[in-house]
């Protein structure tokens, strides 16, 4: 039988390197970074690691009705912002690349808050009826609010902020806003007052949606061509008509 070493080998056959040791001060911290601008960049990209990170944990805990729907709007509008805002900064967009790039930099895995940096927006503006389905209390009764209001009882002041929002976003088209951060936040908040009318999935509502993620994929300054715009016109004209339906 061999005869094992019980134990690791004693070091008394290191011989240090004067030279090297010489050179390394074991107290001393390690910098990231040499300059403020370094320091400010390495900060942005840990901050967008961690708002990645975070919403893919934050979709899981939604899809198993592990957080509250509000709660889970909030904070996935904040972090989207904050994504948003991080990445519009010309030297962390840089260094960023892209979603893809850094993902694969950092070997992440998160398919979840890839959609939702996609999308641009929570699942319950996306969803109109997220939470809402299967909710009622009143089972057996004929839905008559529903017919209406997909279940809501909107204020008549709730119905002149989203009236007043797509004739806003529409009044950009013709005074000729044509780019992404232009037309993104005032369709956003077209959708958002929507949403607060009614949860039902009325016709053309689908475009609203699509063109947020359309725009929301665009660079801060692209704008789209004139096509586009008079596709985007009409569309959301469209989606207008298929709204005021759902309120007579």
């Amino acid at each position: 039988m061999m005869n094992r070493q019980p134990y690791a080998p004693t070091p008394h056959s290191y011989v240090p390197n004067s030279t090297l040791s010489a050179t390394i001060n074991l107290d001393e911290e390690v910098k990231l970074a040499e300059t403020r601008a370094e320091r400010d960049l390495q900060d942005s990209l840990a901050e967008i690691f961690s708002i990645i990170v975070t919403l893919d944990e934050l979709e899981k805990a939604f899809l198993k009705d592990a957080i509250p729907e509000a709660d889970y709007t909030e904070i996935c509008e904040r972090a989207l912002k904050q994504y948003k805002s991080l990445v519009a900064d010309e030297a962390v967009a840089r260094a960023f690349v892209g979603l893809e790039e850094f993902k694969a930099e950092w070997d992440l895995e998160v398919p979840r808050a890839t959609e939702r940096i996609r999308v641009g927006m929570p699942s319950t503006a996306v969803d109109a009826s997220a939470g809402h389905l299967g909710g009622g209390s009143g089972g057996g009764g004929n839905g008559s609010k529903s017919e209406n209001s997909g279940g809501k009882n909107p204020s008549g002041q709730l119905i002149l902020e989203a009236t007043q929002d797509f004739i806003t976003f529409l009044d950009a088209l013709k005074l000729g806003l044509l780019a992404k951060d232009q037309l993104h936040p005032i369709l956003t908040d077209v959708i958002q007052s929507v949403n607060k009318v009614t949860d039902r999935d009325f016709e053309n509502r689908g475009k609203i949606i699509q063109w947020l993620i359309t725009l929301n994929q665009m660079k801060a300054t692209e704008e789209l061509s004139e096509d586009q715009a008079r596709e985007l016109e009409l569309d959301i004209n469209s989606a207008y008509q298929g709204f005021k339906s759902t309120l007579s």
